[in-house]
């Protein structure tokens, strides 16, 4: 007979995974596409804002489908200075409107609030009628686009043998501009934000009189 007892055998206990801890066999692939695949409504609930921190203030590019915005409170005629070698367009306050009135580069412009396809909104400076309301083939052709863009998408290419712009409606559903939430009043201080001439002594103005 063995001379242990069947009591003093030791039995050793089986092993078994923790129920924390997944075998090799069944852990998640961290390479699974499924996992991984962008969301097609990423960021439709997403609290992040975009901010408008640039404006610019220009014609638009020939290239461009663009729209004016409808609301006459997003326009303004006012008085600019434009320097066209810069191609720098400045707001002038008007107290110093009598001061420039002989100066050739200060004229009445009215600034349009338009916007691309891509969404880049920008001011779009249409030259106004002068002193005797005149008013050259480039600047009506301009504002004539400029209503055409206030209710369609357009395109506006300068044509030199015929002295003013062609226009181009899009021959596409192209959607609604997403306009932003932005008051005109806002825009316009991203816009001019460098460019505001509020001083007699301002160095644009010094420099057009030859002092620097």
């Amino acid at each position: 007979m063995n001379e242990h007892s069947q009591s003093d055998l030791t039995i050793p206990k089986t092993q078994t995974v923790p129920s924390n801890q997944a075998s090799p066999d069944t852990a998640p692939d961290p390479f699974d596409p499924t996992k991984l695949r962008l969301s097609p409504n990423l960021g439709a609930g997403s609290a992040v804002k975009k901010l408008i921190t640039t404006i610019p203030v220009r014609k638009p590019s020939k290239e461009w489908f663009v729209r004016c915005h409808l609301d006459a409170g997003y326009r303004l005629e006012t008085n600019v200075l434009e320097l066209k070698e810069d191609n720098e367009t400045y707001l002038v306050a008007p107290d110093l409107w009598a001061d420039l009135a002989g100066e050739s580069t200060f004229s009445p412009r009215a600034l349009v609030t338009a916007i691309n396809t891509g969404g880049t909104l920008f001011i779009w400076p249409i030259r106004l009628p002068n002193s005797d309301g005149r008013q050259d083939n480039w600047s009506k052709s301009a504002t004539e686009a400029v209503n055409f863009a206030c209710s369609g998408w357009v395109r506006v290419q300068a044509n030199m043998s015929l002295g003013a712009y062609e226009v181009y409606g899009a021959s596409g559903a192209l959607a609604e501009p997403e306009w932003p939430t932005v008051p005109f009043g806002e825009i316009l201080k991203i816009a001019f934000r460098d460019r505001y001439i509020d001083s007699i002594s301002h160095p644009v103005l010094r420099r057009l009189r030859g002092e620097v």
